[in-house]
C-alpha cells in the first residue's frame, strides 16, 4: 500500500493517509507532495478530502525518532533541510487552489495538529481523539509560519493555553471554539465531511487568488521570518 494515494469521485478528491500514524519525515513528505502535484495537474477535481486509514491516529506530526537523533547528532544541515521540506508543504498546502477538508479521525498531535490548521474545514471525530499542542513538553519551539498558520484556524487566547500548557482537546471542545466544523462519531465523520466537500464544486483559479490573498500572512512567515530561525539550527530547547 502506498503511503499516500487517492481516488476522485465526481468534483472530490478523496487522499488515503496510510502510514499508520502519519509522522512527518522526508519520505512521507514526499509522498505526499507528489499526491498533490498528480491531483492538481492529472485531475479535475476542485475539492479536496484527506482522511487517514489508522483507526485512531489522524497524524501525529514531526516524525521524532528521525529527527530528534538528527539534532542530538547537531547533524545541522540535515535538521535545516528537514524544516525547509515541511515548510514547503505547509506553504503549498496554504496555497493550493482546491477547498481543502481534514476529515480528522483520531488524534492530530503537534505538527499533525498544524497541518490539519492549514486545511480551509476540518471535520473530526467526537467518540476518540485529540487535538494538542505538546511542543512545550518537547522542549521544540514553533516556528513563525507554524503560529501563523494555527492562528488562522485556532482563537488567539485558546492557542495561547493549548501552547503553554499542551491541554489535550476533543472534538465537542474544537467544535465550540470553531477549530472544526462539526464533530461526528468515527462511523459518521468521512460520510459527513465528504457531504460537505459535495456541496463546495467552485473554480481553482478563484480559490487559488483567494487563498493567496487570505493566507499572505501566513506566506510571508514562511518566507521572510522562518529561515533566520532554521539558519540559526536551535531547533530543541532543553
Amino acid at each position: 500500500m502506498a503511503l499516500v494515494d487517492f481516488q476522485v469521485d465526481g468534483h472530490v478528491a478523496i487522499v488515503s493517509l496510510n502510514d499508520g500514524e502519519n509522522r512527518f519525515n522526508p519520505t512521507f513528505l514526499d509522498a505526499l507532495l507528489a499526491v498533490m502535484d498528480e491531483i492538481e495537474h492529472g485531475t479535475e477535481a476542485t475539492t479536496l478530502v484527506v482522511h487517514s486509514t489508522h483507526e485512531k491516529i489522524f497524524s501525529n506530526g514531526i516524525d521524532l525518532e528521525w529527527l530528534l537523533p538528527v539534532l542530538q547528532q547537531s547533524d545541522f544541515a540535515k535538521s535545516k533541510r528537514y524544516f525547509y521540506h515541511l515548510n514547503r508543504l505547509f506553504k503549498r498546502w496554504v496555497t493550493y487552489p482546491l477547498v481543502t477538508i481534514a476529515s480528522i479521525g483520531g488524534h492530530a498531535f503537534a505538527g499533525g495538529a498544524i497541518y490539519s490548521c492549514a486545511f480551509d474545514f476540518r471535520f473530526m471525530r467526537t467518540d476518540r481523539g485529540y487535538f494538542c499542542l505538546p511542543e512545550v513538553d518537547l522542549g521544540i519551539p514553533f516556528l513563525p509560519g507554524m503560529n501563523a498558520i494555527l492562528r488562522s484556524a485556532i482563537p488567539e487566547i485558546v492557542l495561547r493555553e493549548m501552547q503553554l500548557t499542551g491541554v489535550r482537546m476533543t472534538a465537542q471542545m474544537c467544535q465550540t471554539h470553531g477549530i472544526v466544523k462539526g464533530a461526528y462519531p468515527r462511523d459518521e465523520l468521512l460520510d459527513a465531511t465528504l457531504q460537505f466537500a459535495r456541496q463546495v464544486n467552485k473554480k481553482r483559479a478563484i480559490i487559488g487568488e483567494t487563498k493567496r490573498r487570505l493566507n499572505k500572512a501566513i506566506v510571508d512567515a514562511i518566507d521572510t521570518e522562518d529561515p533566520a530561525h532554521i539558519e540559526s539550527g536551535r531547533f530543541y530547547v532543553q
